[in-house]
C-alpha cells in the first residue's frame, strides 16, 4: 500500500494563485500569516499527515469501531495520533485568538484540512465535525456558553458532533421529533438521532453533541426547530467534569466504508441542553456548522482522490506487465496509452476540484475580514454559489478518481489488501451526506440562482471572461472556455424563463446544472494556474513540477471539459420526460 505525501506544491500554487492567501496576509488581521509562516505550517503538517495519521488508515478499516459497556472503542492508533494532533494545536488554526486560537485563515486550515482527511478519511472526520461546532458556536451561542466549551474545542480537548436527523426524517428536518423542555437556565433533552458521525468515543475526554429538539410550544415544521449543546458529561462551575450526562450511543451503524469512523444511534433521555441562539431558531444557528461541514466534504472528496491517484501512480509505475506498444521489453503499466489516460483523469479532477475547493474558502475569509463592506457581500454571495457545487461536483468526481483507482490496479484493485477499495468504499458516502447531491444542486439552482435572478452566478461567469480574455500562451484553450461559458449563460437564461411556468424544471435540471458548472469552473481555474505556471516557470521556478499543471490543464481541456456539451444539453431538455411517467407507471412499468 502507498504511503501518502501531501502534494504541497499544488496546494501553494491553489492557494497563492487562485484561493489569494498572498492578498489575505496583508490584510491586519491576518498579518502574521507570511509566506514564511504558511509555508512551514504546511510542511510541518505534510510530516504529520504522512508520518503519524496516514499509517493509521489501513489499521483503522480493518479493526473498525465496537460498542462496549455503553461507550465506542476506537482503534488505539487512532488515539495516539489524535493526541499528536492536538498537542500540535491543529485544531486552533483559524479560531480567534480569545479563546484559543492561531488566528490564521480559515484557508489555510482548510488546505491542512485536506492533508488530514486524505491520510485517513475515517480519522479526519473527528476534527472535522469539532471544527464546525467552533463555528457554530462562535456565531450562535451567548458568552458563557463560549467562555466554557471553545477554548477546550479549539485546542481539541473535547469533539463535538452534529445530531439532525432521525429514524423518520432523512433529510427533511421538519420531521424531527426530538423534544426539550425548560428547566430552570437549561433544557432537559429527550429523543433519538441517527447517522451521527463521532457520536461517542475515547479520543476526547469530553463530547459536546449539538442536538436539534422542539419545544412543548413550538411551532410546526422546521420554524419549530430549535438547538442544544448537550454535553456528554456536565462542567462544573471551576471547568472540571461533572456527571454524566445521559447521552448514549445505543447502536453503531455497520458501513460500506470509513469503518473506523463510529456512525453512532444516539440516545437523549432528560439529558441537560443549553439553548444556542433563539428558541424555534435552531436550524439558522445549524446552517453556520452544515455550511462549514458541506465545504468540508467537498474536500474530503478532493482529499480522497488525491489519496486514490497516488496509490494508483505508484502501482502504475511498479507493476510489470508485458511490452506496451513502441516498446520491446516488459515494463510498468504506466507505458499504456489507456492507463496514463485515467491517472491523467485522476490528477486533472483532483486538481481542479482542488482549485476551485480553495477558491470558495478564500471568498470565506473575505467575507469576514475585507475591508470593504460592498466587497464583503460580494464574497458571501460568491462563497455561497460555490458552496453547493464544491460539495456536489468534488463529491461526484471523486467517485470516478476512486474506481478508476481500482481500475489502474486491475483484479489486484478488487482485492482488499492493495487498498484501492478502501479508497472506493470510503468516498461513497460523500454524495449522501451533509446533504444528498441532489440537495446541493436544488440549493445551487434553487437558492443561489432563482432567488437572486442569477446575479452571483454572472458575476462568477464575468471572472471567468477576464481570464478568457487574457488568452496567452493558452489562446485556444480559453476560446474552449469562451464556449463553455456561453453555455452556461445559456441554461442560466433558459432556466430563469421557464422556472415560472414549469414547477418542475428546477427540480428536473439542477443536478446537471451543477455538473455543468462544476465542469466548466474545474476547467477555469486550471486554465488560471497553468497561465500561472507558464509565468513561474520563465521566472525559473520547479520546471517539472510547473510543465506538469500546463499539460494537466490541456489534458483536462481535452477529455474533461467537452462533458459540459452533454450537461447543456440535459438542461436545455428541462422537465419533460422526467416527470411525463406518473408515481403508478414508475411502480408498474416493469
Amino acid at each position: 500500500m502507498a504511503d501518502y505525501n501531501a502534494p504541497v506544491k499544488d496546494m501553494k500554487l491553489a492557494l497563492n494563485q487562485i484561493a489569494r492567501m498572498t492578498e489575505l496576509s496583508t490584510l491586519p488581521v491576518f498579518e502574521d500569516a507570511s509566506a514564511d509562516m504558511v509555508d512551514a505550517i504546511l510542511d510541518e503538517a505534510a510530516r504529520v499527515a504522512r508520518d503519524v495519521v496516514a499509517p493509521t488508515n489501513w489499521d483503522g478499516d480493518q479493526k473498525g469501531v465496537s460498542l462496549k459497556d455503553g461507550g465506542v472503542v476506537c482503534p488505539e492508533s487512532f488515539r495516539d495520533a489524535y493526541n499528536q494532533y492536538a498537542e500540535g494545536g491543529w485544531g486552533s488554526l483559524q479560531f480567534d485568538p480569545e479563546h484559543g486560537g492561531q488566528g490564521m485563515p480559515y484557508l489555510l486550515s482548510v488546505a491542512v484540512m485536506e492533508m488530514w482527511q486524505a491520510a485517513n478519511m475515517a480519522w479526519g472526520l473527528c476534527p472535522l465535525l469539532s471544527q464546525g461546532a467552533v463555528e457554530c458556536l462562535s456565531i450562535n451561542a451567548d458568552d458563557a456558553l463560549k467562555a466554557i466549551y471553545l477554548p477546550k474545542l479549539i485546542s481539541g480537548e473535547w469533539a463535538g458532533t452534529m445530531n439532525l436527523t432521525e429514524g423518520s426524517a432523512g433529510s427533511d428536518l421538519s420531521q424531527v421529533r426530538c423534544k426539550a423542555e425548560k428547566d430552570g437556565d437549561a433544557y432537559r433533552v429527550t429523543g433519538e438521532k441517527i447517522f451521527i458521525t463521532w457520536g461517542d468515543h475515547s479520543l476526547t475526554e469530553n463530547i459536546a453533541h449539538l442536538v436539534l429538539a422542539r419545544l412543548p410550544d413550538a411551532p410546526a415544521g422546521v420554524r419549530g426547530i430549535s438547538l442544544f449543546l448537550v454535553p456528554k458529561y456536565l462542567v462544573n462551575a471551576d471547568g472540571s467534569l461533572g456527571e454524566y450526562n445521559n447521552t448514549k450511543p445505543l447502536s453503531l451503524e455497520h458501513k460500506m466504508g470509513i469503518h473506523a469512523s463510529p456512525t453512532a444511534v444516539m440516545g437523549f433521555e432528560n439529558s441537560v441542553g443549553y439553548l444556542v441562539g433563539e428558541e424555534n431558531r435552531g436550524l439558522a444557528c445549524m446552517f453556520t456548522m452544515m455550511n462549514n461541514a458541506r465545504l468540508g466534504v467537498g474536500l474530503q472528496g478532493v482529499a480522497i482522490s488525491e489519496r486514490a491517484y497516488q496509490q494508483a501512480l505508484v502501482f502504475a509505475n511498479e507493476r510489470i506487465q508485458s511490452p506496451a506498444v513502441g516498446y520491446k521489453v516488459p515494463g510498468p503499466i504506466i507505458r499504456h496509452g489507456d492507463v496514463r489516460r485515467m491517472l491523467l483523469t485522476m490528477k486533472a479532477l483532483t486538481e481542479a476540484g482542488r482549485a476551485l475547493t480553495y477558491d470558495a474558502c478564500g471568498s470565506i475569509d473575505f467575507s469576514h475580514h475585507a475591508e470593504d463592506e460592498t466587497r464583503r457581500s460580494r464574497e458571501k454571495a460568491r462563497a455561497a454559489l460555490l458552496t453547493p457545487v464544491v460539495k456536489g461536483w468534488c463529491t461526484e468526481f471523486a467517485q470516478e478518481v476512486t474506481s478508476l483507482g481500482v481500475q489502474v490496479h486491475g483484479g489486484m484493485g478488487f482485492v482488499e489488501e492493495t487498498g484501492a477499495a478502501q479508497h472506493y468504499r470510503d468516498a461513497r458516502i460523500l454524495p449522501i451526506y451533509e446533504g444528498t447531491n441532489g440537495i446541493q444542486a436544488l440549493d445551487l439552482v434553487g437558492r443561489k440562482v432563482l432567488l437572486d435572478k442569477g446575479e452571483a452566478l454572472t458575476l462568477l461567469l464575468s471572472e471567468m471572461r477576464e481570464t478568457i480574455v487574457l488568452g496567452g500562451a493558452f489562446a485556444d484553450l480559453a476560446a474552449d472556455l469562451e464556449q463553455a461559458v456561453v453555455a452556461i449563460e445559456t441554461a442560466r437564461d433558459e432556466l430563469l424563463a421557464g422556472a415560472a411556468d414549469d414547477p418542475q424544471l428546477a427540480g428536473a435540471v439542477a443536478y446537471n446544472f451543477m455538473m455543468l458548472l462544476g465542469t466548466v469552473a474545474g476547467a477555469w481555474e486550471l486554465l488560471r494556474q497553468a497561465e500561472a505556471a507558464k509565468t513561474l516557470q520563465s521566472e525559473g521556478e520547479d520546471d517539472a513540477f510547473l510543465e506538469a499543471k500546463q499539460v494537466t490543464t490541456r489534458f483536462y481541456f481535452e477529455q474533461i471539459l467537452p462533458r459540459y456539451l452533454g450537461y447543456a444539453r440535459m438542461v436545455k431538455a428541462g422537465s419533460a420526460t422526467i416527470t411525463e411517467m406518473s408515481d403508478e407507471q414508475f411502480a408498474t412499468a416493469w
